[in-house]
Parts: C-alpha cells; structure tokens; sequence
C-alpha cells in the first residue's frame, strides 16, 4: 500500500479515549519510523454518541469510515445495571452498535492472541501458564447471533444457529494460513457430538484441509473439552479455529490466563477496512485517573500495522517496545507503579522515539 493512509478513530467511552490516545501516540512514532504516512479522524461512536446523536451508531461515523482504510476503536460501553444507556431499545443498546459497525465492515474474523510475557507469569491464575501463545479465531459474522428465526414472547424463546459453507471455509482458511507462519497446528472447536450445525463444521474445517492445507496439523476438540484445555493446559495450543458463540465464551475465558485484560489486543479482518481494538470494556470507575493499562490497545495498533497497512518490521518494533516496557515498569493493574501515560513513554522510548515532556 503506498501514499497517505487514512484512520478512522472511535476513541468511545470512560477509559476508551485514554487508551486509544496512547496507542496513536505510538502509532504514530512507528508509522514514522517507516515512513508509513496517514492522517486520521475521531469519530462519535459509542455511548457519547447516544447521547449526542440518539444512536451509538451514527450515520455520519459510518460515512467517513467508507473513506477510511482501518478502524482502531477504544472502548465503548458505561456501567452495567440501571444506566440511561442501558435503559435503551436493544437497536440502540451500544452492543448493538458494534454488532452493527462489524456487519458495515463486513469483517468474519476476529483475532485473539493470547500470550503470557516473560516476568508476569505470576499474574496469571494458572499455575503453568508461562510459555502460552495462542491465536483465536473467531468467527464474527455467522452462527447464532445472526441467524433466523429469532424471536422472543411470554412462553418461548428461539434462537437459530447456521453457518454457510462459505462462511465456515473463509475462517478456516485464515486460520490455516496463520498457522503456518507459526507452530502449524490448528485446533478446531465445536460440539459435533450433538449439534448437526457443528457436524456441518466439522465436515467443511476438514474437507478444506485435505484440499488445501495438508500441510498443518489439524485436531477437534468439543467446546466444553476445549474450555478444559484452555485452562489446564493453555502452552498445547497454537491457534484455535471456532465459530461465533463458541469463540466469543472461549476469547474471554482465555483472556485470563496472562492475569490482566489490559494485556489483550484483537483485530477484526476479512472486509475492505480492518478493525483493531483492546478486547477490555470502558471502565468508567478508573476513567480519567492515569491509572488505565494502554498495552492492549498500543498491542492493537500493532496489529493494525501488520494487517492493514503491510508492516511486519513496524508490528514486531511496537511489540518489542511492548515487552520492553513491561519488563521495566508495567502498570498498576500489572503490579507495577507506571500510569498510563508513563507507560506510554516508556514504549515510546524503548521504540526509539523522542518524548514530549
């Protein structure tokens, strides 16, 4: 990709624009480093957006971001329980804007990597945890979230689960793929013991790597199997392969292991614009007290270098810098003393760039 690059910025809520600022701060060091030119623009999204726009999802947001060429986005949400936002129709819950701003963007893959740095092993509450490097793969625009009938009354509930054989092949192919420039296994989950939907799954995963992938071990695991695993034995995976509900329980219960959700960046992928965002929520009680972890977001920026804008070399400098920084002093949620903007620093200047005082 040559010539100016334009970001879409959806800084969101409470801690959201904390982070985010960071991680542009970074970005913006490393883009330089590589002569990566972009411009950016913030854009409403969120719950200030419902406040200010009556919907979390403002046409106006979607509009500049069709001009865009990535995402990076914050943290968008308030408190849980009896909050205005909350309070809202579910099509204008802020839930329903990310679902809605996924769908936009057409994106079907969600990473997850999941990594336990060397010096924080102890933060993890497992007691083997040191070594995991895993990468999920969730699938983001299918199965049960999306699929029809769907419906609601006093007596029952449905919900359907379907997947498309096109729909299981792109994420499984994407997953083959980063398994091969890894430890070239994939585990894919599902609960083909009991749901024909995941049979179907199982079917298609296979028949794609015989025809294409012959090269990369593949195995099975059934969800409630796999959610034993994770935990028991998180250093046996390399990358995980699964679909929308199982990935979405299975992400977050993994996002544990390395002790903070702080630690946590993920990307969005498969449309024309990428989505880069720390999986952590908007943590309105630390907001606006220095005290918020950047990592996952800065690590997200990382990603987005790497997917979007093609930049291997500037990826690995951001992560490096990451570790770096962590080793040194992490953040308070880390055991260390740094702040937020400390620990920006601190990035910056193990990536070589000169700080503002």
């Amino acid at each position: 990709m040559t010539g100016v690059r334009r970001l879409a910025v959806l800084p969101g809520d409470f801690i959201g624009p904390e982070v985010t600022a960071a991680a542009l701060r970074v970005l913006r060091a490393a883009a330089g480093r590589h002569s990566i030119a972009f411009d950016s623009v913030e854009l409403p999204f969120g719950g200030n957006a419902l406040d200010s726009h009556g919907t979390p999802l403002p046409q106006q947001t979607l509009d500049e971001i069709d001009g865009c060429d990535a995402v990076l986005m914050g943290a968008a949400g308030g408190p849980v329980g009896d909050h205005p936002w909350n309070r809202q129709p579910r099509e204008k819950r802020v839930e329903s804007g990310i679902l809605g701003l996924r769908r936009h963007l057409g994106v079907y893959a969600n990473l997850r990597p999941v990594t336990v740095y060397p010096g924080l092993e102890h933060l993890s509450p497992l007691r083997d945890a040191a070594g995991t490097d895993m990468l999920i793969f969730r699938e983001l625009t299918g199965g049960i979230y999306f699929g029809k009938p769907s419906s609601v009354s006093d007596d029952r509930g449905v919900s359907t689960m379907v997947y498309e054989r096109h729909e299981i092949e792109r994420i499984a192919r994407s997953a083959f793929e980063a398994a091969r420039g890894r430890g070239g296994r994939v585990t894919s989950i599902d609960k083909a013991n009991v749901l024909d939907v995941s049979q179907f799954w199982r079917n298609v995963v296979v028949s794609l790597h015989e025809a294409e992938f012959p090269d990369v071990a593949l195995d099975h695991l059934y969800i409630d199997n796999a959610a034993m695993q994770v935990v028991s034995n998180p250093r046996s995976f390399d990358v995980i392969l699964t679909g929308n509900l199982f990935g979405d329980i299975l992400s977050d219960l993994a996002a544990v292991i390395p002790g903070s959700l702080g630690l946590l960046p993920s990307a969005s992928l498969g449309g024309s614009i990428g989505l880069y965002e720390p999986v952590h929520g908007s943590a309105p009680d630390i907001a606006g007290t220095d005290t918020a972890n950047p990592t996952a977001a800065i690590l997200s920026a990382a990603m987005l270098l790497r997917h979007s804008w093609e930049s291997d070399e500037a990826a690995g400098e951001v992560e490096a810098a990451v570790r770096a920084a962590l080793a040194l002093n992490p953040t308070r949620d880390l055991g260390g003393t740094a702040g937020t903007e400390a620990f920006t620093n601190s990035v910056l200047e193990n990536l070589g760039a000169k700080v503002a005082v």
